[in-house]
Order: C-alpha cells, then sequence, then structure tokens
C-alpha cells in the first residue's frame, strides 16, 4: 500500500482499548500492513485516575497490570495464539487522546476503533474524533463488524394463507 505522496506504509499506530471495535482495528490494520511489510504499534494508554491534592487514592493499584491484560487479551482475540511477528504490543502511560495524537508524528497511519453513540450509532467516540481532528497522519476509523444473525426456519420460510374470502 502507498501513501498519497508515494511512499510506502511503514508504521502503523493502532489504540487498543479492548472493545470489539479495537481488536477489528487491529486486523483491519493487518490487512493493510502485510502487502508493504509494515509495522504495527499495538499500543494501550493507561494512567491512574485523577485525584486532587490532599485526597489520599485508595484502590488504583493494578491500573498497569490490567492495560496489559487488555492489551494482550485484544492481540489474542484479533489473531489467536500466533500474533504476528510485525504487531508490536506497547504500553504506554498516558491519556489515550494525547498519546495517539503525538504517535502520529512518526507513523504512516494511524487506526483505531469507533465507540461512540447517538441516534443509529452515528456518532464518533470522542477519542477516535479527536484523532481524526488532530492526527499528524491519516486516520481508519474501524467499526465493530455485526454479529451473524441466527437464521431459524421459522424466520426463512414465509407462510402464505390462501384467502377464504374470495
Amino acid at each position: 500500500m502507498l501513501m498519497k505522496h508515494g511512499s510506502p506504509v511503514k508504521r502503523i499506530i493502532v489504540g487498543v482499548d479492548g472493545s470489539a471495535s479495537s481488536v477489528e482495528a487491529l486486523r483491519q490494520a493487518q490487512r493493510l500492513a502485510v502487502p508493504s511489510g509494515a509495522k504495527i504499534l499495538a499500543t494501550t494508554y493507561w494512567d491512574y485516575p485523577q485525584i486532587h491534592d490532599g485526597y489520599l487514592a485508595m484502590g488504583i493499584d493494578g491500573f498497569e497490570e490490567s492495560a496489559k491484560n487488555i492489551l494482550t487479551e485484544a492481540l489474542h482475540e484479533a489473531f489467536g495464539s500466533d500474533v504476528p511477528r510485525n504487531v508490536v504490543p506497547k504500553l504506554v502511560r498516558c491519556h489515550p487522546r494525547e498519546g495517539l495524537i503525538e504517535a502520529t508524528r512518526d507513523a504512516d497511519i494511524l487506526v483505531v476503533g469507533r465507540r461512540g453513540q447517538g441516534a443509529f450509532g452515528i456518532l464518533l467516540g470522542s477519542i477516535s474524533s479527536a484523532c481524526v481532528a488532530h492526527s499528524h497522519c491519516p486516520v481508519l476509523v474501524v467499526h465493530e463488524l455485526p454479529k451473524p444473525r441466527a437464521h431459524t426456519q421459522e424466520k426463512d420460510e414465509a407462510v402464505i394463507e390462501p384467502r377464504k374470502d374470495l
């Protein structure tokens, strides 16, 4: 895959938060990476919650470990036990919005999942919106793939009764 300016894609950043759309973002990034041999940085951002000075924070242990587990599980869900060698997991202590935008300075493309809400699911999430607005490279926003619907014989077969009043 070539970028608009004609150079091949070499570095793809993927924001991973464990959502189904971020798992799909990993898969789509790999589809983009294979033709040019690009490296994928599968990145999960984490930080401690904001607290006011003078307050003692209770129960704030485990944030980094939790983020690491999210990243590991997302990679496993996207690729199974055989994560491609071009996919490099990265754990960063930083707010996702600022971290992703900063990472785009050295990236050819950013791939993020859409977690937005709103009528008909048409709104982007706040982080994906910020990335689209402020990224230093192209951004691909990936939706979660729809789950296949189970078809039953009752749903697939229409029964037409003849009219009796004719």
